[in-house]
């Protein structure tokens, strides 16, 4: 009986055991066997993505299709080969490249700039602040931005008016009430950035009555070296900001902040760029001045460029444009804020043929006198010098030594204060714009444009468009002696009637002479 009873045993044991393995067997096969199912479904399409059952369109997001991109022959291949890299849908919740909102949402913003910029430059500074909620773009353009290729493309584009320099719009503005009154007198009749600073105020000032009739809220003047950072809002999105805004505000003023480029070879700022300088206004004054001298690295100033901000104003009666930077009231003066951790993001002289192009648009003299009366800010005479009279190495040299941050010490010790931060939105979702094939969808559904059609724009551009600055003798360029001395003596009966306030130009930002006045201030 005992070995009956322990053969009995052993044979229990024996069957558990091989239970057990088959039961492991199956358990290990099982999830195997379902995904390698799930798997064959799907490359079948028998399976539905949840990814798209939000959508009750089943369209294809741009840059997914199976075919390889539409070649269009009439491209310019210098904007597309930086617009068109990738095709991971990075952002698969775009409807479309369109980016058509509707008009119920509020408030309605809408950006206005004067640009002779290529589609490189355009199409992901416009797309970056349609992402955060600028529904409407007034593009006032000159010289690239107006020859055929570009102009079709950003013409196509939803929620965008392409405004050219046509003589009919210089006979326009040479009628504005700009001339007769004194705020913008003194930038008048003088060249390079003067006679740009006065051609974006007149611009502002046409956008206005656009602006108006489109049913917008806000308005901003930025150029296309300009992105909005909507920090503070609760989500990252200027329509949520301005949406928050008091009732009561007329205006909104953005510090800006400046780019801080740690290499010589960026092609792509937006993309490439997160290092930025932080402006006077965000910073604790003793901070700010603490460190102003390894903050300035032997430049003229804090910022290279102007540390003055930028603004948006509520479209409402009597607006009109107060320079560049800001707005103003032709019978009131505007309950304006200053936002705390909003910015507008200035990418200046992040490319090393930067210094070449602003060269490049200005015919003074290479002269430290000369310069004075064709640029307003410090170091944008001493670029303009050393691109007009330095070799190519030369230029480099200066340009790596005044610049580019190669110091990784001095990175890092002013990012510890705070005058330097990292910013990496803009870089994140342009980026992502690029890979999904938004930019390479805008130019492929471009229209395409017929021989005679082309041939007729060229002789338009030729003649109205690209040189316009010689198409008119108008006001503006000061090239007829009896206007000059109608608009002076219009100026002085003017000034006694009324006082408003002066064009607010680029400014620097505060340096140390100005320290003592700060603090007792």
């Amino acid at each position: 009986m005992a070995g009956l009873h322990t053969s009995l045993r052993g044979s229990s044991s024996s069957s558990s055991q091989s239970f057990s393995s088959k039961l492991l067997l199956l358990l290990t096969l099982l999830p195997l066997t379902l995904a390698a199912f799930a798997f064959v479904l799907q490359w079948r399409g028998g399976v539905t993505d949840p990814a798209t059952r939000w959508s009750p369109e089943a369209r294809n997001f741009p840059g997914m299709d199976s075919s390889p991109p539409t070649t269009i022959g009439h491209s310019s291949s210098s904007d597309c080969v930086l617009l068109s890299r990738g095709s991971s849908p990075s952002f698969p919740y775009y409807r479309d490249w369109k980016f058509d909102v509707g008009s119920d949402l509020k408030p309605k913003i809408c950006i206005t700039t004067s640009t002779s910029a290529g589609l490189e430059q355009i199409l992901p500074w416009m797309f970056y602040h349609k992402v955060i909620g600028v529904s409407t773009f007034f593009l006032f353009v000159e010289g690239k931005a107006a020859s055929p290729n570009v102009s079709k493309v950003l013409e196509s584009i939803p929620g965008v008016k392409v405004i050219y320099r046509t003589k009919e719009l210089e006979e326009q503005q040479a009628k504005s009430r700009i001339w007769n009154e004194t705020w913008l007198s003194s930038f008048f009749y003088k060249p390079c950035n003067y006679e740009l600073f006065v051609k974006q105020s007149l611009n502002m000032e046409m956008a206005i009555v656009m602006a108006r009739n489109d049913g917008v809220d806000w308005i901003l003047h930025l150029d296309t070296d300009e992105l909005m950072h909507p920090a503070g809002a609760s989500e990252y999105s200027l329509r949520q900001l301005l949406h928050d805004v008091p009732g009561n505000v007329d205006m909104v003023i953005f510090p800006n902040y400046e780019s801080s480029i740690e290499r010589d070879d960026i092609k792509e700022p937006f993309s490439q760029v997160s290092m930025f300088k932080k402006n006077y206004d965000h910073l604790p004054k003793d901070t700010y001045f603490g460190m102003y001298k390894e903050s300035t690295r032997g430049n003229p100033n804090y910022f290279l460029t102007y540390g003055n901000g930028k603004s948006a104003a509520r479209i409402q009666d009597h607006l009109r444009p107060n320079g560049a930077h800001r707005w103003h009231n032709y019978m009131k003066t505007p309950n304006e804020i200053k936002l705390e951790e909003a910015a507008v993001l200035h990418y200046t002289y992040t490319k090393f043929s930067d210094l070449t192009s602003r060269r490049d648009r200005c015919g003074c003299k290479p002269t430290k006198e000369d310069v004075k009366r064709c640029f307003m800010l410090e170091f944008d005479r001493a670029a303009f010098i050393i691109a007009s009279t330095a070799t190519e190495e030369e230029m480099l040299n200066w340009y790596r030594e005044h610049i580019v941050w190669t110091d990784k010490a001095l990175n890092m010790k002013l990012l510890r204060k705070g005058i330097l931060t990292r910013i990496y939105a803009p870089m994140v979702i342009v980026q992502g714009l690029r890979e999904s094939g938004v930019f390479s969808s805008v130019i492929a559904s471009a229209p395409a444009m017929s021989k005679d059609k082309f041939l007729s724009s060229i002789g338009s551009t030729n003649s109205s468009r690209a040189v316009a600055s010689e198409s008119l003798p108008s006001r503006k360029f000061g090239r007829s002696k009896e206007s000059k001395a109608t608009a002076r003596r219009t100026l002085e009966i003017a000034d006694t009637v009324t006082h408003v306030a002066a064009a607010v130009p680029p400014l620097s930002p505060p340096g140390m002479d100005d320290e003592r006045l700060v603090i007792e201030a």
